[in-house]
């Protein structure tokens, strides 16, 4: 056989052996080829870029107790005639709006150096002439968000706006 009929022959029915190369002895010479072991490094995905991470300050911790005021301050609203009201509430003492009847439990707020909330404890009822008084709501409303803890009345919109009078723990 010709000599590059066998180079041919013994390269299609040569199978290299995975992680090894065929290194040609002195001089290139084929035949004298020993086998050497070739590193390879293992396959792996590139590494993400480095993207900074912003630092955000802390959210304000809530360091202390809600101040206690003597007065909630709310807002109301009759659907109807479209007035709205302020309206001060005391703590303790009934006041009328419309027909119905709202007294403040309590109103507290956060400290100063805290995120602002206001929040009222409040019985409102609905009081009509010759009729039995009916409870409306009972609960906490918050200033921040008035549909947290809404009273639903078809007439009537009451929400809390804010807390005054001397504040005390």
């Amino acid at each position: 056989m010709r000599p590059t009929l066998v180079l041919i022959a013994a390269a299609l029915f040569a199978v290299p052996l995975p992680g090894w190369a065929q290194v040609a002895g002195p001089g290139g010479n084929p035949e004298s080829a020993t086998q050497a072991p070739v590193l390879t490094p293992p396959l792996q995905p590139p590494a993400p870029a480095a993207v900074p991470v912003p630092v955000l300050p802390a959210p304000p911790v809530h360091m202390g107790a809600d101040l206690s005021f003597g007065t909630a301050v709310l807002q109301g609203l009759d659907k109807v005639s479209a007035r709205v009201q302020t309206i001060e509430a005391p703590v303790g003492v009934p006041v009328r709006f419309g027909s119905l009847e709202i007294i403040a439990r309590a109103c507290k707020k956060r400290p100063p150096e805290d995120l602002p909330e206001s929040a009222a404890f409040l019985d409102v009822w609905e009081l009509r002439p010759g009729e039995p008084t009916e409870e409306l709501f009972r609960g906490w409303m918050f200033a921040s968000s008035p549909a947290l803890s809404a009273m639903e009345h078809p007439v009537y919109d009451i929400w809390v706006l804010d807390c005054k009078g001397a504040a005390g723990r």
